[in-house]
Formats: structure tokens, sequence, C-alpha cells
């Protein structure tokens, strides 16, 4: 896919383009299970900001199969300013919102969801889309009275999984562990939130994991994996799956995404002493 300001990866018969939606201006006190002198010394070594780090948000399009998909949707108009650029990147692909044909859906935290519906919260922005949400996440946002049992703070989220259901109908595929579309594996990658996801993208010598949010701060949890974030719903569980994904991503030598990797955000994983490091896959002309 040559077009210009566009990256792209050909991968066998696919080819993957990351979008940026653009970034989050965050705080390390959202670092949860490290001291906080610790979190601010490897922000700083890895030369971002301590005082208002960016946060990338990303998502994938997926070119090659029956019809484009979409690896998530951003965070809509609902965010700040920073956000929300996802339908530029689109329509510099050449694509526009109704030449999507399938949204796979890693979990349902607004800077991932947010931007599969309109301003008002009702309309589909993706108006021929089938979205395919993991089933253990659905279970859990959607279930009977989740949102009243929730805490105050986190009903709107409850609401806004109510919502997307409700603007794509019988659109809506749950989905479980395995292949939802040719060449495309859901892999459970639990603990950020109950059903969190990741794809595995199956084509040509050479996978792609596009993994979600197993990372967050890249220059804090490569290499020290034990930190999460406090969204993270089981900060446990997110850890332990962490850990698990970058071990694993290290020794198969795994091609790999993440929607807050520093933009374009697809790479490597090394070990590095008791932790792991970050490696940019390079890019050229003839990805």
């Amino acid at each position: 896919m040559a077009r210009p300001g566009v990256l792209s990866w050909t991968l066998g018969d696919r080819v993957v383009v990351p979008l940026s939606d653009g970034h989050l201006v965050a705080s390390l006190g959202l670092v949860q299970g490290l001291p906080a002198d610790e979190a601010a010394r490897l922000q700083a070594d890895g030369f971002r900001g301590v005082e208002a780090p960016r946060i990338s948000v990303n998502a994938f399009l997926i070119l090659g199969g029956a019809d484009p998909v979409l690896v998530d949707a951003g965070m809509g108009a609902g965010g700040p300013d920073t956000l929300g650029h996802l339908p530029k990147a689109l329509q510099a692909c050449g694509l526009a919102p109704a030449d999507i044909g399938t949204v796979l859906v890693t979990h349902l935290h607004s800077d991932h969801v947010g931007g599969l519906v309109g301003p008002d919260g009702a309309a589909a922005v993706y108006p021929n889309a089938e979205v395919v949400i993991p089933e253990a996440e659905a279970a859990y946002w959607l279930a009977d009275g989740a949102e009243v049992r929730a805490p105050e703070g986190a009903r709107a989220g409850f609401r806004r999984a109510h919502a997307l259901v409700a603007a794509y109908g019988d659109r809506i595929r749950r989905a479980g562990e395995g292949e939802v579309l040719p060449g495309i594996d859901a892999v459970l990658a639990p603990g950020h939130t109950p059903g969190h996801t990741a794809y595995r993208v199956r084509s040509g010598d050479r996978p792609l994991l596009i993994w979600g949010d197993v990372v967050h701060y890249p220059a804090i949890q490569f290499a020290r994996p034990e930190a999460g974030v406090a969204f993270d719903v089981d900060g446990a569980m997110a850890a332990a799956t962490r850990k698990r994904i970058l071990d694993q991503a290290a020794a198969d030598r795994l091609l790999v995404a993440g929607m807050h990797l520093d933009f374009p955000a697809l790479g490597y994983v090394r070990r590095d002493r008791a932790g792991f490091a970050w490696v940019p896959e390079q890019w050229s002309a003839a990805s």
C-alpha cells in the first residue's frame, strides 16, 4: 500500500497499517506497583516526559481479506483535542468508514470504542461493519445489574457498552478465543479488563500479534513488567498476562503491535537484564 504519509507493512497476503488516533496527556500517578521515583527515573531514561507523559492511542487497519478490518476505533469525538484523529488517518488511506467490513474490539474502554459511535453516542460511525466483541468482555460490561453494582466513577463505561450494542444491533458478534476471521485469531489476555483480547494475524512467514493494552508506558513497563496502571480491573492478573506475553514475544521473536506503544507501534521484544526492551520494526518503502 503506497500512499504518501501512510506507513504499512506487508505480511504475506495481508497489509497492516497503523493508524494514530492521537495521544492522551497522562500522569505517572497512574502507574501502580512501582515506587514513584523509580517510575520517574525509567520515564526520564527513556527520553519521555515525566510531568505530563504522553500515551499514544493507536488502531490498526488490516487489508487483504474480503473487506478492510479495523482493530479498535479510537476515542472518537468524546475526548480531548489530542484524540479523535482516526477518521483523518483512515481518509489518508483512501478509505471511508462505510468501507470497513469488520471492527475487532480488544476491550470496551472509551479510547478503544468511543470512535464507534457519533458525538451523540447513538449513531453507528461504521454503517456497514460487523463489530466483534470478546465474549468475556461482553459478559463483564453487559451483565444485568453490572452498572448498578459498579462504583459511581466507573458506571459511564457500562453505559457506553450498552449504547454501543444499541447502535450496532444485530451487527454485534460476540466471539471467544480462536479464529474470528479467516487468518485472524482472538487471544484472551485478561487483567486490564476481564475480556481484554489480543488478535493474531496469520499470513506469510511471520505472524503479527496486536496485543491491545498489554503496555501503556513503554519506558517503564518493558523494564518492569510488574508495573500496572490504575485502570487495570485486576492488576495482578494484568501483570501476569504482561509477563507471559512479553516472555513469549521475546522467545519467539514475534512481531507485535500495541494500542499504546509509540506510533507506528510495530516491533519486537527482547530480554534485557531482569526485564525486557522494545525494538521498533524497521520500515521501508518495500514493506
